[in-house]
């Protein structure tokens, strides 16, 4: 059995993430539950328990900003890419997935995913291994990781991964002479500061971050207007 998730479809910094996991059903721990519901160190040690079992296999695909920052795709896209890699990376033909549909049509985002495993993963970059022509029969559904104890493992396994590029960033800018970067959701207000920070410092936004995202627009046209207001 075979559940995929993805983690980080809305921060303005940092790739979003998506994780497919194969396994044994004994081998999910009980307590495995949608990511959000679970303290951080639970899900640390549950990414944990579930890479160092020999009856689970873990599959990982980052879209990263320059992807997600395309004009010639879309985020659903992206979903499906992403979901299809981390698949890909673990799948075996004739296997059953079920993932947690990223469109409003389940069926069309269900064969979508399965479409791209066909032709042999989404192309996103980055997966471990990685088949490709497999048949894999795809069911999505909304809240697949509430339901489905394989897709709560992938889910948890997304976010953890995000996480760990998150704190990588974070250290790296926290070396430039920055106070870190939050969490990379625009909600977050050491995000948005750490967004004017560099803007005001380097003339332009960082790497890390999704350029076209309106929340990036909004601190450069601020940082312009602020530009202009001193002159």
């Amino acid at each position: 059995m075979l559940g995929a998730d993805e983690a980080g479809k809305g921060p303005v910094l940092g790739p979003m993430v998506a994780a497919a996991v194969r396994a044994d059903p004994a081998a999910i721990p009980d307590d495995v539950d949608d990511s959000k519901r679970l303290p951080p160190a639970r899900r640390e040690e549950l990414d944990a328990a579930l890479r160092d079992d020999d009856r689970v296999a873990v599959g990982v695909a980052r879209v990263t900003v320059d992807r997600i920052d395309d004009p010639e795709t879309d985020m659903n896209t992206l979903t499906v890419a992403g979901q299809a890699e981390a698949l890909a990376a673990v799948a075996r033909d004739g296997d059953r997935a079920v993932v947690d549909a990223g469109d409003v049509s389940e069926s069309r985002f269900a064969d979508r995913v399965a479409e791209a495993v066909a032709a042999g993963g989404g192309g996103t970059g980055t997966t471990a291994g990685g088949a490709t022509g497999l048949a894999v029969d795809v069911t999505a559904e909304h809240g697949a990781d509430e339901s489905y104890p394989v897709v709560a493992a992938a889910s948890v396994v997304a976010k953890v991964e995000r996480d760990r590029v998150v704190a990588e960033l974070d250290a790296a800018y926290r070396d430039r002479g920055y106070d870190g970067i939050g969490s990379g959701y625009p909600s977050d207000p050491n995000t948005r500061e750490f967004l004017r920070e560099f803007v005001a410092r380097e003339g332009d936004l960082p790497e890390c971050a999704r350029t076209s995202w309106s929340t990036c627009d909004d601190v450069l046209a601020a940082n312009e207007q602020s530009a202009l207001g001193e002159f």
